[in-house]
């Protein structure tokens, strides 16, 4: 048994979404409310840093070093982790250092985050090995937590959550979320297939081509079950993923988006945030709209969290 932590605030509720639902004419709707974990305002990331915290905690790591986004969600859950086990905490992330920090940034360095900026990309790994290399040097044991939280330890999270879901005793025939780094879903088909779930997962990507995402989903998700379970290989065909939405690019601020946050906001009193959950959101209701789902069908909407970067600047002043 891979050793877990627990400070989630869990089960996560599950909602139905009436008002919505009757909107669209379509589906039946229910929303998974992970955005209520608790972790400094909570998040998808909070599930999977219970393993990963606990592995670095039994690795006496005195800081935790992640990287991501400027507006990173992973990261500030992880910043929080850090400062409620007493670790110290570095955060590579991406883009131009702003003058003033809001949202996300903004919670990063009320709970004592170190930043770190590279404003390409392209140099990130490369700043992040250098990083962690000068920490360990210095004696200050880090732990490299993967990006997004999406390796095989962090993705038990999402093994669990589904059996969370299971046990919850509502049944749906469709589970959507946003995908991204892998975790989240790479979990949930672990779980799916443990706890002999019938129905589909479909991760709408927020940045990756579709067979890019279902190749490492399918890998990630292989890698996870042989940690607690019997070796099984999913294959890339076994993984659910939808592109269609992600063309414009990652964090960039459409009219998808702001339909989605508008929609959910108005009919449901449910925020959702401008990257992930806005975009999967607002492919689901597309693909409502295209009659892709039977008006029978019962849809489960998991929200991985992300409102804090509704505060952000660069998205308040977007359209």
């Amino acid at each position: 048994m891979i050793p877990r932590l627990n400070f989630a605030h869990l089960p996560t509720p599950v909602e139905e979404m009436p008002r919505l639902t009757k909107f669209l004419q379509g589906p039946k709707l229910f929303i998974k409310r992970d955005d209520q974990t608790g972790l400094a305002f909570g998040g998808n990331k909070t599930r999977k840093l219970e393993f990963l915290l606990a592995e670095a905690l039994a690795g006496d790591a005195k800081t935790l070093l992640t990287a991501g986004a400027g507006q990173s969600n992973h990261c500030r859950q992880t910043a929080a982790a850090a400062a409620r086990f007493g670790l110290d905490c570095v955060l590579v992330l991406t883009g131009k250092k702003p003058a003033y920090p809001s949202a996300n940034l903004l919670l990063d360095g009320l709970f004592g985050a170190k930043i770190v900026w590279v404003e390409d990309r392209s140099d990130r790994d490369r700043v992040l090995q250098q990083t962690f290399d000068q920490l360990a040097a210095s004696g200050q044991a880090p732990y490299l937590v993967p990006y997004g939280g999406s390796s095989p330890v962090g993705a038990l999270g999402y093994a669990y959550a589904l059996q969370e879901f299971i046990a919850q005793k509502i049944p749906v025939n469709w589970i959507i979320f946003p995908s991204s780094s892998g975790g989240t879903q790479a979990g949930l088909v672990c779980g799916a297939r443990l706890a002999g779930y019938q129905g589909k997962i479909l991760g709408i990507s927020i940045d990756e081509p579709v067979e890019k995402l279902q190749a490492h989903v399918a890998q990630l998700a292989s890698a996870t079950f042989a940690l607690e379970n019997n070796p099984f290989e999913f294959q890339p065909v076994d993984i659910l993923v939808n592109a269609d939405y992600c063309r414009a690019g990652y964090g960039v601020y459409t009219d998808l988006e702001k339909n989605a946050i508008k929609l959910f906001a108005e009919y449901e009193g449910l925020l959702l945030d401008p990257v992930y959950t806005g975009r999967a959101a607002g492919g689901m209701l597309d693909l409502i709209k295209k009659n892709f789902f039977n008006k029978e069908d019962r849809i489960l909407f998991w929200h991985t969290g992300g409102q804090p970067a509704l505060f952000a600047s660069d998205y308040t002043a977007a359209g």
